[in-house]
């Protein structure tokens, strides 16, 4: 796997706008989550070390869902019928990466959402409510894109602590 294009040191400190802090910390850690997998093999790549289960390929594939199903599906108002929106899933509800799909397929696939879902919140205020049809059926249920922004932040400090470990057990490699 090769380095992330994204932001490799933590969003800088004179930064005081939530919106500019929202968008910087998220790009910050999707590009420490593809960092965290450089130099893991595909063999470690599709190893658990959790009782679990989950292993880190099938935690990028699960950002990925977690990306489109809050920005496309969510905010942009996307039609998609719920059981594609959650096609992280494999059977019995554990993420899951689809046979066939090799370590840079799913880290393109990645890329390629937060791509998307970067060109979704470009310029659109914090305050915008999420369009209705997609994943929310009413106004009422829509939330703001300022909520969706951290709700998806916190997914991923959590998810990226959680590699944090994995990784340490898989080869000793800890930081950021």
């Amino acid at each position: 796997m090769t380095t992330s294009p994204l932001p490799a040191a933590e969003p800088p400190h004179h930064l005081g706008d939530p919106r500019e802090l929202a968008d910087a910390y998220l790009d910050y850690y999707r590009a420490t989550l593809l960092r965290k997998l450089d130099g893991l093999d595909e063999t470690e790549l599709r190893t658990s070390r959790l009782p679990s289960g989950w292993t880190p390929l099938e935690l990028v594939r699960h950002l990925t869902w977690v990306e489109l199903r809050w920005f496309r599906w969510g905010f942009q108002g996307a039609a998609m019928e719920a059981e594609r929106a959650w096609g992280d899933r494999g059977p019995g509800g554990r993420w899951h990466v689809p046979e066939g799909e090799t370590a840079e397929t799913v880290r393109a696939a990645f890329t390629a959402q937060c791509e998307h879902s970067r060109e979704i919140a470009s310029g659109v205020p914090s305050g915008q409510r999420a369009r209705t049809g997609g994943r929310f059926a009413t106004e009422a249920d829509a939330p703001t894109l300022g909520w969706i922004l951290f709700h998806v932040l916190q997914e991923y400090a959590r998810h990226v602590g959680q590699l944090d470990v994995v990784r340490e057990l898989a080869d000793g490699a800890t930081g950021e």
